[in-house]
């Protein structure tokens, strides 16, 4: 396993300390994903959310992040449109190089990658910070949605825009220093070019399956099944940085409506996330839990 950075050291927390921020991504996304992760948020049972602009429901959540200036909020930088039946659009318009044939951002990230103009990409990104910024948003971080700034599919990234981007503004980005699937060259060019534009970064990202093992089926995993694999990957967190992303949204149908699986599985996060047994647990692992907010001050010297 790789070495922790002095990522921990600078944050001002002990040696050897394993810190964790537990992110909700996709605020935003539909009603369901709203009314779970102000819920979590306002118990104080993750540290932050991560916003997707282009979509329906970003008007509610962006007046609430608005209005509660003391939450870690970040944007959700967005390249793709996955579902089926509920899809979004570039707020830069359909006349670029990130539209499919219906319009809408491609479902998946390899057509981003082989289709997708820097230029376009940099405007977009750029749009979707600056629409959150302009609602009063106080932006706490960067980070990506399905991976499509990365270069997962092909190897062609755009770790250079976002880089670009996240330094003018003074914003750390979820980029990780070890990431399973990804060549250790990849990653130290990544790194380096994050280092060398003085953006924040974090030692690693940690999730557990998007998807409800089994669904579908009378095997399908129980609730007690996801929390306790949770539970697992909570005890395995070394020392350093580690995000662990989740999804957390209600249930309901509207969600099932929206996405074409995985809605059971987005209401067992929200249910573990409150679990008394997750929280007992990060007790017990002495998980030192922080926000994005003390990377950004950090990175703008204000720490």
């Amino acid at each position: 396993m790789t070495a922790p950075s002095d990522l921990a050291e600078r944050l001002g927390l002990a040696p050897g300390a394993r810190a964790i921020i537990l992110n909700a991504d996709d605020f935003g996304m539909c009603h369901a994903a709203n009314t779970a992760i102000v819920e979590l948020l306002d118990a104080g049972r993750v540290d932050s959310t991560t916003l997707m602009v282009p979509c329906s429901w970003a008007p509610e959540a962006l007046a609430f992040a608005a209005a509660r200036r003391d939450l870690d909020v970040g944007v959700h930088l967005v390249l793709t449109s996955e579902w089926s039946r509920y899809r979004w659009r570039p707020l830069t318009g359909t006349a670029t190089t990130l539209v499919d044939e219906d319009g809408f951002f491609p479902v998946d990230v390899a057509s981003v990658e082989q289709r997708a103009a820097n230029d376009d990409v940099a405007a977009e990104l750029a749009a979707q910070l600056q629409t959150a910024l302009d609602a009063g948003v106080d932006v706490t971080h960067l980070d990506n949605h399905m991976g499509s700034v990365y270069g997962l599919a092909t190897g062609r990234d755009f770790l250079g825009e976002v880089f670009a981007l996240a330094a003018q503004h003074g914003l750390p980005f979820r980029l990780p220093r070890s990431m399973d699937g990804v060549s250790a060259d990849t990653l130290a060019r990544a790194t380096g070019a994050a280092d060398a534009l003085g953006v924040e970064i974090i030692d690693r990202l940690w999730s557990h399956p998007f998807e409800l093992v089994g669904e579908g089926t009378d095997a399908a995993e129980t609730y007690e099944q996801v929390r306790d694999g949770f539970v697992a990957l909570l005890r395995a967190v070394p020392a350093g940085v580690t995000e662990i992303y989740l999804h957390p949204m209600t249930d309901s149908e509207e969600l099932r409506s929206a996405v074409d699986f995985a809605a059971v599985k987005r209401g067992y996060e929200l249910r573990l996330l409150s679990d008394p047994v997750v929280t007992q647990a990060i007790a017990d692992e002495g998980l030192v839990r922080i926000g994005w907010r003390a990377l950004r001050d950090l990175q703008r010297g204000t720490r």
